[in-house]
This record gives structure tokens, sequence and C-alpha cells, in this order.
């Protein structure tokens, strides 16, 4: 694993993106920092972490074999790599919040924003952002996000950790070379925040309405069962209310 260590930065996913502009690097090179300075999360919002407490990372996917139309494949892989990793820590409770917030329980702690670039509609490479909650123990403002340590009561190694998610990361994305799409579709299914359970959501306009979820589709858009049919939707059209 190549590993590029910054103290700061405004964006991990940038530096990489800039980066390779420049120079060759291996698969799943990683670029970390102690302080990322504008992070970015899902729809443009921040993502903001206190300085040295927490786990702000890119790592780079190239190869990937896939084509542009199952890009939320990677969302997949992703999401379950990082549950892995901390179902060994123990964490409790853990499931994904459409797409690729990872909870547990009902607290936010970790965020995944992939970035690609397509050349003749296949992905060429992919820059995986990753955020974790790590040692931080305070998130004022923010009632639904919690660390591992508030979790867990002590603190985590963070470059152990860092390691483990990688090696998880390698691992998952060479099962899919081996098994296929649909294996790892059902898997992130059965992570579903609130699914198969009746659920609040608000639209754009801010109406609200209830809807049962179901599943996702190949593309990653949201399946509700709602009170007439079955209808999908993208990460722009609904949010859920939790």
């Amino acid at each position: 694993m190549q590993l590029i260590k910054l103290n700061a930065i405004d964006s991990t996913n940038n530096y990489l993106k800039k980066l390779l502009l420049e120079t060759v690097l291996e698969d799943f090179s990683v670029v970390v920092t102690n302080h990322q300075t504008q992070g970015k999360g899902q729809m443009g919002s921040d993502w903001v972490s206190e300085k040295g407490k927490n786990l702000t990372f890119s790592v780079l996917k190239s190869k990937t074999s896939l084509l542009l139309h199952q890009q939320f494949m990677l969302s997949i892989l992703v999401s379950l790599s990082i549950l892995k990793t901390l179902e060994g820590y123990n964490i409790p409770k853990l499931s994904i919040k459409w797409p690729n917030d990872i909870l547990s329980d009902h607290h936010k702690i970790s965020g995944i924003l992939i970035e690609n670039v397509i050349k003749n509609q296949q992905i060429e490479f992919s820059v995986i952002g990753i955020g974790l909650n790590v040692n931080q123990e305070t998130f004022e403002g923010l009632p639904k996000v919690c660390s591992l340590k508030h979790i867990l009561g002590f603190p985590v190694n963070k470059e152990e950790l860092l390691h483990k998610l990688v090696k998880n990361l390698q691992r998952y994305f060479r099962l899919f070379s081996e098994k296929g799409a649909a294996v790892f579709t059902n898997e992130y299914e059965s992570y579903l925040f609130r699914k198969d359970k009746p659920s609040t959501f608000m639209l754009p306009d801010e109406s609200l309405f209830t809807g049962i979820i179901r599943g996702v589709t190949d593309s990653g858009k949201l399946q509700l069962q709602l009170e007439d049919a079955t209808k999908e939707f993208n990460l722009k059209e609904l949010t859920l209310m939790y």
C-alpha cells in the first residue's frame, strides 16, 4: 500500500486527483491527513472533523472494470468494507443509511464520497474519500453523530484502523471480481437502515410522506413501497427523516 501522510490539506480527494495528473500511483494508494479543512460529503455537504482525532483519507481504485451504469457498486463495496472493519471492533447495531452513511444505532460514524473519472463509458479510476469519526468526543450541534471512542469508551489506534480498512477494501474488490454483483447487493440491502419498516421521507418541496424501504436498484435508486405502488427515487429526490 502506497501511503501518503499529510499534516493538513483542504481535501484528500482533491489532493489525490491532482496527484494523479502528475505521477503514476499504485492501485489502492492512500492519502491521509491529520486535518482536512474543506472536507466534502454527499450533495456538496461539509465533512467537519476535529484536528488529529479522526480518520480522513482517500483511496485510489484503478481498473475497476465497472461501466458507468454500474458505478453504485462502488458505494456498495466501500460501505461493506467499512462495516466489516467496524464489526471487528464490536461496534453495535451497524447499518447503512442510504446511500452510504455508516450508522451505529441511529448515530452517524462514517461518510463516503466517491468521485469517478470516466472514459469511453467506463470508470477509468475512482477516488474514494472516507471520513470516520474515531476519537472525537463532542459534536456540537450534531446530535445524531458519534465516534468509535464514544461508543467503546476508549481511544482507537487510527493507523491500525486505517490499515485494516484498506485491507478490507482490497478484499471486497477482489471478491467482487470473483463473484459478481448480486451477492454484494444482497449483503448491502441486509444492512439498510429502516429496511422493511414504515419511515418518513421529505421531498425537495419539504412535503412529507410515508414509505417502506424494500431495496435498491442496480443504479442505486431507493425502492420504496408506497400505498399504491413501488416507486424508485434517486438521492436528489428525497431525504430519509429519522
